[in-house]
């Protein structure tokens, strides 16, 4: 692996990390990560312009797949853009491999969320509370009002997982 593609890994990662905290704070995936993200996967890539060019394909490919799912309300319009900019750097293999941890996070991440219903009804936050303390009361109370799940956390770790295991 060159020290192109190992930087470019490192600052995804980075970004996936990043997309996964502000998806649980706020529920929203901003355009300029999904565009970082795009971009470091075309330039690990720069090292054989074919391997650009079948990403570009399948990325085009599951935008369409990921579309048809988005006009039915399946799917955010940023957990949409989070998985093309992905699949951009990411061959054919990849791709699957993504789609295939992202689901099984995304699974987990679904009973983690129906688990915390079953639990108490928390009291406000403190001003000093723990990280954990206020985060599970912000969680709890999107629970009450039916909030969407952090699919991004689920992506991210889809992401994550491809990435490492491309070294």
């Amino acid at each position: 692996m060159s020290w192109i593609a190992f930087t470019t890994s490192c600052l995804e990662i980075a970004l996936l990390f990043y997309v996964a905290t502000i998806d649980i704070a706020t529920r929203l995936i901003r355009n300029e990560i999904c565009l970082a993200l795009a971009f470091l996967g075309i330039v690990g890539q720069l090292a054989s312009p074919m391997q650009v060019a079948q990403s570009l394909i399948v990325a085009a490919i599951l935008f369409v797949l990921l579309i048809v799912i988005y006009q039915r309300g399946m799917i955010g319009g940023g957990d949409l853009k989070l998985l093309v900019a992905l699949a951009i750097g990411l061959p054919l293999t990849g791709v699957i491999e993504l789609l295939t941890v992202t689901a099984l996070a995304g699974g987990v991440l679904a009973a983690v969320h129906l688990m915390m219903r079953r639990l108490p009804h928390p009291k406000l936050a403190a001003a000093g509370s723990s990280l954990a303390r206020r985060i599970y009361a912000v969680e709890r109370w999107r629970h009450l009002r039916r909030a969407p799940l952090p699919y991004g956390v689920a992506i991210a770790c889809g992401g994550i997982w491809t990435i490492l295991k491309g070294f």
